[in-house]
């Protein structure tokens, strides 16, 4: 391997190594220190989206598994299909 080989599987190295840090979140503070950002505005948007989804869901189980609900949901659709214009 020569000198020019060498050099640019060092840089390829250290791009890769950049990459990596940028995409698992590491970056420098004020002192150069290396630290791990997790709370980010983005990060807090995205769990109370995530929350909002949840208890979306639990909703929605409640209405499947609630035996006299599903029934007149089934009831109510069919009829709402009656009445539709197609």
């Amino acid at each position: 391997m020569g000198p020019f080989e060498m050099v640019v599987a060092i840089v390829a190295i250290a791009a890769i190594a950049s990459i990596v840090k940028a995409r698992y979140g590491i970056r420098k503070d004020a002192n150069g220190n290396e630290v791990l950002i997790t709370d980010t505005a983005e990060t807090k948007a995205l769990q109370t989206e995530i929350r909002a989804l949840k208890e979306r869901i639990q909703v929605l189980e409640r209405i499947a598994t609630d035996n006299n609900r599903a029934l007149s949901l089934d009831a109510e659709i069919e009829r709402l299909r009656g009445d539709a214009p197609r």
